[in-house]
This record gives C-alpha cells, sequence and structure tokens, in this order.
C-alpha cells in the first residue's frame, strides 16, 4: 500500500490548517493559529470519553491529529457548555501567550471543515452527538467555503 497522503504531505496540510485559522482571525501569526488550534481541540476533547476521542482523531489530517491528541490525559468528560464557554477556554490555554479572539472557536472550525470535508466531519459529528455538531458548527459560509481544500 503507498503512503497515505497525510503523511506524505503533512507539512502541505498543516501550513493550509494554520493559514485558514489566521485568515478566519484575522492575524498573521502561525503562533496564534496554533494555540487556537490547541485550544478548540482541547475543549472539544474534554467532553468526549475515551472512544469518541480516538474515533473522532481518525478523520483529522497527520499534523491536527498529533495536536488534538498533544498534552491529552483520559479523564471523565465534561459536560457540554455554551459557545462563550467554549472561547474562554481556548484563551486559557498558555493565557499569558494567548492571542485568540472571540471568532477563535469558528476560525478553527471553519479550518477542520476545509481540512476534513463535509461528509467525514458530519459522519463523525453524528456518531458522538448533536452537542459535538454544536461545537463545530459554522454559520454564514457557503458550503463551497466550507469544501475540503482537495489537496
Amino acid at each position: 500500500m503507498p503512503m497515505p497522503w497525510t503523511y506524505r504531505h503533512s507539512e502541505t496540510e498543516w501550513r493550509r490548517f494554520l493559514a485558514d485559522i489566521r485568515d478566519v482571525m484575522g492575524t498573521a501569526s502561525d503562533n496564534v493559529a496554533y494555540t487556537t488550534a490547541e485550544g478548540a481541540f482541547r475543549a472539544f476533547r474534554g467532553r468526549l470519553t475515551v472512544e469518541e476521542t480516538a474515533d473522532f482523531a481518525q478523520i483529522l489530517p497527520a499534523m491536527p491529529r498529533a495536536l488534538f491528541f498533544e498534552g491529552w490525559r483520559p479523564a471523565p468528560p465534561r459536560p457540554w457548555a455554551d459557545v462563550s464557554t467554549y472561547v474562554s477556554e481556548i484563551k486559557a490555554l498558555r493565557a499569558d501567550h494567548n492571542f485568540a479572539t472571540g471568532g477563535a472557536l469558528e476560525a478553527v472550525s471553519v479550518a477542520l471543515h476545509r481540512a476534513v470535508g463535509p461528509t467525514p466531519l458530519a459522519r463523525a459529528l453524528a456518531a458522538i452527538g448533536p452537542e459535538a455538531e454544536v461545537f463545530w458548527s459554522v454559520e454564514g459560509y457557503s458550503a463551497e467555503a466550507l469544501a475540503a481544500h482537495g489537496f
């Protein structure tokens, strides 16, 4: 079997993922995009069971998948909350050096939709439940704007 595309071209996918976050948040910094993505992944992952965490990670490209697991210590899932709670959690990661905006979750959601594609993402979120679908939902974007990059 040939090497999967995501491993052979992980740098290309990663750069595009960060660029999407930067573009939506209006920042020029990969560091801000990286911390924002890590914070969003931690906020989401903290609400999943171990099995849900492992299953969801399977749809992620190589580098976002690695970031999704960064620092993970399995624990009982926290309750689902509202967007303001999730954004607060994103901003709390490395708070002294975190420049995430109020649109942080939207930015990572857009990047995730584009990196994964609508069908695999919808399938993975439906398997977790409606709260997961709400967590990664985005409004005001056309299907074309959220379509996978098609590397």
